[in-house]
Order: C-alpha cells, then structure tokens, then sequence
C-alpha cells in the first residue's frame, strides 16, 4: 500500500524550473497583464490585491501548447486557465458591443486577417477607442503586430483590428 502512493506522487512531476515573483515582477515593470494597473510588490501575497506569477497555456496546436507566466493580482489571477482570461475595455471609452479582447487577439494570432472589434457613436470616440487599444494591446501582446481601421456606416463607426 505503501509503494502504491509512493508511485502516485511520483505521476505529478512539478516543474523543473520554477519563475521566481520577482524576476517576473520586474519583466512586467509590476504591472498586472489583466487589468493593467501596478501592482505592489510588498503587497502580502495573499491579499487579493498582492503580486502572483499567472501560467496560461497558449496553445500553438493539439501537440504544443505553450505556458507563458506574467504578472497578475491574486484576485486577477486566471489560475492556470481555470478562469478565463478578461482584459477589461477602459471605463473612459464610448463603445457599443465591445468584443472580448483576449479571445480577438488568440484569433487573430492564430489565423490574421481582421475584425471588427467594437462600434462607436462618433468618430472621435472611436479614435479614442482605437488609440487606446492599440496603447493596451503593446503591453498585453507584444508580439502581435496590429493596427486598427475605422469604417462608417450605419450611422455608427466600426473599429477594426488588423493583424500585419
């Protein structure tokens, strides 16, 4: 009985290397990859406010799938994939039917091309808009390589998001 929960522990290998929080602390200049706010990092580490290294795995096809670790609030924390990522759009914008920016970036990623990303009452607001995502999108993507066209019709204009 002995050895048969001995070989039980030894099926859940950790990690041979494991990201010290502030070395990642200090690749993400203390800045939370969810919400974008700093993070302090003497902040106990179980306050939900406090610094945690967040793994998500990013998965580049059935056979590879890459674990990326950032820095995040424990309350933002997506624990390892249980929860959903959310990149939340800043509350100074004037956006109708947002779509959720972190599934747009994983599809755009995955297969280029373009999308509409949110639509605006004006053209202003949808400038404010564009700059805004595309300033957001340098820290929470920064390999992807975006810019953003505005299109009017319909009384409204339609903020896209194109992968160059």
């Amino acid at each position: 009985m002995v050895a048969a929960l001995f070989l039980k522990a030894e099926a859940f290998a950790y990690p041979d290397v494991m990201s010290d929080l502030n070395e990642v602390g200090q690749r993400d200049n203390w800045i939370c990859w969810l919400c974008d706010t700093a993070v302090d990092p003497d902040a106990s580490v179980n306050s939900d406010r406090g610094p945690s290294v967040d793994s998500y795995s990013v998965a580049k096809s059935k056979k590879n799938v890459v674990t990326v670790e950032r820095l995040a609030h424990r309350d933002c924390n997506t624990m390892k994939g249980k929860k959903a990522p959310v990149v939340p759009w800043g509350t100074e914008l004037l956006v109708i039917d947002p779509s959720p920016i972190v599934a747009t970036v994983d599809r755009l990623q995955r297969k280029g091309g373009r999308e509409v990303i949110a639509r605006c009452p004006s053209q202003e607001d949808a400038e404010q808009a564009s700059e805004w995502l595309l300033d957001r999108l340098s820290r929470y993507a920064p390999d992807l390589s975006v810019s953003t066209q505005i299109t009017s019709g319909g009384g409204q204009y339609m903020l896209f998001l194109v992968a160059n």
